[in-house]
């Protein structure tokens, strides 16, 4: 599917309020500044955007619904449990590193987003972290990983998360080393 246009202007600009929204913060930008970084009038702006919250809702639900699409593809491919939990921490931190301003605004201003917005965002992040539930779950079966509690979920995802704020992509370290660290003291501690 070739992208038209629009949907090359678009992007365009909810890259630019996510590096604004990242920086400023969601209130601390407002829609005449947004408009003046990418070029465009208040009614070209609103155009490709519509309002101020839907880019909020497209840069936030955007990348989770990517993470998503990933894990249930390597869940698809019926990896043993280590190598998933592996992978699906490689891919997150990949995809951290590669758009560290839509995770920190994310992570920072998702709460301001208000309705079905907010709850489609909160149901894709909640699906996410089934998916890791998942993971745990068929190491649990397979006899490989202890039992551990659902909230251990959050725990993961929090100290893979955390990355946004300081993960340099041209640092010491790729996010498939950093990923592979995180992974294996945390395997080595729930390893049965």
């Amino acid at each position: 599917m070739t992208a038209t246009s629009f949907d090359t202007n678009r992007a365009r600009v909810i890259a630019i309020a996510a590096d604004l929204f990242a920086r400023n913060g969601y209130h601390g930008t407002g829609m005449t500044e947004l408009g003046q970084a990418v070029g465009l009038g208040r009614g070209a702006l609103y155009h490709y955007i519509g309002s101020k919250e839907a880019v909020l809702y497209a840069i936030s639900k955007d990348q989770v619904d990517k993470m998503n699409s990933y894990a249930e593809e390597l869940l698809d491919q019926g990896l043993e449990a280590e190598e998933l939990l592996r992978q699906m921490a490689r891919g997150l931190l990949r995809n951290i590193a590669e758009h560290r301003a839509e995770w920190a605004v994310f992570f920072r201003e998702y709460t301001a987003l208000t309705g079905e917005w907010r709850d489609h965002v909160l149901t894709a992040r909640e699906r996410y972290e089934g998916y890791w539930r998942q993971a745990l779950s068929s190491g649990v079966r397979d006899g490989v990983l202890r039992k551990t509690p659902p909230l251990l979920v959050k725990g993961i995802l929090g100290m893979l998360n955390y990355t946004y704020l300081w993960f340099e992509p041209d640092g010491k370290l790729s996010p498939d080393e950093v990923a592979d660290m995180f992974l294996d003291a945390l395997i080595e501690g729930i390893r049965a």
